[in-house]
């Protein structure tokens, strides 16, 4: 019997007999359209997924470690390995060994003055044309030397580097006329004094904005690092951004 003829006969009403057999149909279109809708989510969310690991999947990472959490020093009390034996005769050697003399032979004992008491001493005049004058000797000078942690090396801290001046970079008015965005990973020496020292690209959208994305960064100031309460020099990553929304 069709829709018409059941409703003439029922004097031209619609009503549950009709709905009971149109049930079966609209709850299976109803699932279709569902499952459809599920599998076009979840396609799109993989997809983009896909497309957002690529860009960062070359950056990398920085993992932060407390001075507490490294493990214990390798022990020194290690046994020494084992002395290669020898089998030809080895001969004595005849340079720098010291042979006895008579007592009347040997020179007058002598005492080395330390630094402190040839400090005190004045140094003798060479000539009026050199000059002349009292001249000191100073004691123990310590140069230490400014040693720069390798670049792909980890170095272990307990508070890293703060940025305190952040430095925007300045849009290349050659990639702002032809319309190019893109990011640039800047790796950052930070000294001891929270100042950049070098600054290297390790990854860019665009060699255009490879020089603002230095300078940008070597205009920036930092809090240094610390470990054991001293400030040491480290490299961290500075990620810069270039919009023409923004710069608009």
């Amino acid at each position: 019997m069709s829709e018409t003829n059941s409703t003439k006969n029922n004097g031209g009403v619609y009503g549950a007999f009709e709905l009971k057999k149109l049930y079966p149909r609209n709850y299976s279109i109803g699932v279709m359209i569902a499952i459809i809708l599920h599998i076009v989510g979840l396609t799109s969310y993989y997809v983009y997924q896909a497309m957002t690991r690529e860009e960062y999947d070359n950056i990398p990472t920085v993992k932060m470690m407390k001075y507490s959490e490294l493990g214990p020093p390798p022990s020194l009390t290690n046994e020494a390995p084992p002395q290669i034996a020898v089998a030809a005769q080895t001969i004595a050697p005849t340079v720098g060994v010291p042979v006895p003399v008579p007592s009347d032979e040997a020179p007058p004992e002598q005492t080395i003055a330390t630094q402190q008491e040839m400090s005190q001493q004045a140094a003798p005049s060479l000539s009026n044309d050199v000059g002349s004058g009292a001249a000191q000797i100073t004691q123990d000078i310590k140069i230490e030397a400014d040693n720069e942690p390798d670049f792909d090396k980890f170095v272990a801290y307990e508070k890293g580097p703060e940025m305190v001046v952040s430095a925007k970079p300045e849009y290349p008015e050659i990639a702002k006329r032809a319309g190019i965005t893109g990011k640039v990973f800047v790796k950052v020496l930070v000294d001891k004094e929270g100042k950049p020292k070098r600054a290297v690209v390790i990854k860019t959208d665009s060699e255009l904005f490879n020089d603002a994305a230095i300078a940008a960064a070597m205009k920036s100031a930092f809090t240094p690092a610390i470990q054991n309460q001293h400030p040491i020099a480290v490299w961290i990553v500075l990620p810069y951004k270039f919009q023409l929304q923004d710069n608009q």
